[in-house]
């Protein structure tokens, strides 16, 4: 696997990690029970920006690290998965 395919793939689980973490511990304004004039009552209270990509990096590195050691050494692949789709022949 080359370094740019192993990048791709990271990037794409990191991303997708993302999504997963960004509502964990959200607080809304509403929470806080302090809303600014101008904003919605749903909209964060303090995020934490670093704390979200600590956290979405982490949890990518070890997803990754899943799939490389399955795909690598376990010989696991995405041609492994079963046929979602019918054959139509």
């Amino acid at each position: 696997m080359s370094l740019l395919t192993i990048a791709a793939i990271y990037f794409i689980i990191w991303w997708t990690v993302l999504f997963i973490v960004l509502p964990l511990g959200h607080r809304s304004q509403q929470d806080e029970g302090e809303v600014p004039v101008g904003t919605v009552e749903s909209a964060p209270g303090r995020f934490r920006f670093w704390r979200v990509v600590l956290l979405t990096t982490i949890l990518a590195a070890l997803i990754h690290a899943g799939y490389y050691a399955l795909s690598t050494w376990a010989g696991v692949g995405v041609a492994d998965l079963p046929n979602i789709l019918p054959a139509f022949d």
